[in-house]
C-alpha cells in the first residue's frame, strides 16, 4: 500500500544513480535533498565511463571459466583483469564470494536478474526521454560484441540462451554482417570471426545525461547540497535519525544510499556488511578525426573486454577490471591496452589528443546491484551496479521510488535486495 504523505528523503551521492533516484523520488511527490562531497554531479565513477547503455550486453563478471581465464590473464600484456593484491579482508572476502558465483547455475540466475532490471531500465529511459526531451549525445544503434576467436564465438552460446529466455532481441553475425553493422571494421576484417548484436542497446554520455537531469531535478524542487562530506549515519531505535557531515547533521524521514564503492564504508558501523568492492576501470576519450573510420555505436572487443563507443564528435574507449582497492592512479600500461584495442580495430585515431581517466566501479560478487530495504526501517540501498550503473540507472531509480513510496514495484525486486546476502 502506498504511503499517503510525501516524505523528506535524503539521497547520498550525486552520481548517475543518486541523481536519477532523486528525480524519480521528486516525481513521486517527495521532498528530496542530495548530498555529495564533489562540487557538482557525476564527477567520480559517472564522469567518463564507456558510454554504453547495454540492456542486452549485460552479464556478470562471475562466469564459468573465469577462474582459469584469470590465471591466463595474469601473463597477458593487455589483460582485461588486473589483480594487485594487498592485505585487505574486504578484498579477499569479495573475491571468494565472486568465485562461488562462477558456476553455470549461478551465472544463469544472476544474468536473468540483471537482464530483468536492464530491460526495465530501457523502458524507463525511453519514457524519460519522451517526458523531458533530455539530450546527451544519445544513439540507439545497438552493441556489437566482437569475437576474434572461434572459442569466443562458441562461448557466446550461453549468453544467447539467456537473451532468448528473457525475450531480449539479438543477432549472431558473421564477419561480413559485422562490417555491414559497423562499416569501419572493414579495415580489420581478418581479425574477426563473428559477433553478437544486441540491437536494443544504446549509447550516450553519462556525464552529460546526469548533469542535464540534475538541472531538471533542481527545477522540480530537488535540493543539491554539493561540497559536503558525509562522515557517518546516525542510528537510534532501528532507524536512521540523521547523517553527520562536515557541515552538521542532516535529518530526513528516509535515506537512500547511492555512494557506489563507498557505500560499505558508511554501512559497516551500522552492522551491515555489504559485499560491494571497488573494481577500477579506465577510459580514453579521443576526438574523431575521420568519421568513416570510427564506430557507429558500441563495439565490444571481447578479447580485451574493452568497449569502443561513439559519443558525438568523440570516441570513448573504456574497460578493464583492476582489483586494487580504493586507488585511483593512472597506470601507463592500462593506457597502452586501451590504445592497442582501439587502434587495432579502428586505425587512424589521434592518440596524442586523447584524455585518460579512471573510476571505481562498485561491484557485487554476483554482478547484480543491491536495491531495496535494509534492517533499518528508513534506510534504502541503491548501489553495487558495477559496470552497468549508466545502463540500469533509470530502472533502479524508478524501482527505488516505488519502494520508498510503499508502492508495489512494476518488476520483481525481492531478489535484488540486500536480504539475498543474509
Amino acid at each position: 500500500m502506498s504511503r499517503e504523505k510525501p516524505m523528506k528523503v535524503t539521497v547520498l551521492g550525486a552520481g548517475v544513480i543518486g541523481v536519477t533516484t532523486a528525480w524519480y523520488l521528486a516525481k513521486a511527490g517527495h521532498e528530496v535533498t542530495v548530498i555529495d562531497r564533489q562540487p557538482g554531479p557525476a564527477l567520480e565513477t559517472s564522469f567518463a565511463n564507456a558510454g554504453e547503455v547495454s540492456f542486452g550486453y549485460c552479464s556478470p563478471w562471475a562466469a564459468p571459466g573465469i577462474p582459469m581465464k584469470a590465471l591466463k590473464w595474469l601473463f597477458m600484456e593487455h589483460a582485461p583483469l588486473i589483480l594487485r593484491p594487498k592485505i585487505d579482508g574486504a578484498m579477499l572476502s569479495w573475491m571468494v564470494k565472486m568465485l562461488t558465483n562462477c558456476t553455470s547455475a549461478r551465472y544463469a540466475v544472476n544474468k536473468s536478474r540483471m537482464l530483468r532490471l536492464a530491460d526495465y531500465s530501457r523502458l524507463a529511459l525511453a519514457d524519460l526521454r519522451t517526458d523531458t526531451g533530455i539530450q546527451y549525445d544519445e544513439r540507439m544503434q545497438g552493441t556489437l560484441q566482437l569475437f576474434r576467436t572461434e572459442a569466443q564465438l562458441e562461448a557466446s552460446a550461453k549468453d544467447v540462451k539467456a537473451l532468448a529466455a528473457d525475450g531480449i532481441p539479438y543477432e549472431v553475425l558473421d564477419p561480413d554482417t559485422c562490417i555491414r553493422v559497423e562499416p569501419a571494421l572493414a579495415a580489420s576484417r581478418n581479425k574477426i570471426v563473428g559477433g553478437l548484436l544486441t540491437p536494443k542497446d544504446e549509447t550516450g554520455d553519462c556525464f552529460k545525461f546526469t548533469n542535464a537531469l540534475a538541472a531538471m531535478a533542481a527545477e522540480n524542487g530537488v535540493v543539491f547540497d554539493y561540497g559536503r562530506s558525509i562522515r557517518r549515519l546516525v542510528a537510534e531505535g532501528g532507524r536512521i535519525t540523521g547523517v553527520e557531515t562536515d557541515r552538521g547533521l542532516a535529518s530526513a524521514d528516509a535515506f537512500v544510499m547511492a555512494l557506489g564503492s563507498f557505500s560499505p564504508i558508511l554501512l559497516k558501523p551500522l552492522g551491515i556488511s555489504l559485499p560491494v568492492y571497488p573494481v577500477k576501470g579506465y577510459s580514453l576519450t579521443i576526438p574523431i578525426v575521420d568519421p568513416a573510420r570510427s564506430p557507429e555505436s558500441t563495439v565490444m572487443d571481447e578479447t580485451y573486454k574493452i568497449a569502443i563507443t561513439r559519443l558525438g564528435d568523440r570516441i570513448r574507449v573504456g574497460g578493464m577490471a583492476e582489483i586494487s582497492g580504493y586507488t585511483n592512479d593512472l597506470g601507463e600500461a592500462r593506457r597502452r591496452t586501451l590504445e592497442h584495442s582501439v587502434t587495432d580495430l579502428f586505425p587512424g585515431g589521434n592518440m596524442a589528443q586523447a584524455t585518460f581517466w579512471s573510476g571505481l566501479r562498485p561491484m557485487t560478487p554476483d554482478g547484480t546491484p543491491v536495491i531495496g530495504a535494509t534492517p533499518f526501517k528508513n534506510l534504502y540501498l541503491n548501489t553495487g551496479h558495477g559496470t552497468l550503473g549508466w545502463t540500469m540507472s533509470c530502472g533502479s531509480a524508478r524501482l527505488m521510488a516505488d519502494l520508498v513510496s510503499g508502492k508495489k514495484p512494476e518488476i520483481e525486486s525481492k531478489d535484488l535486495a540486500f536480504s539475498r546476502y543474509a
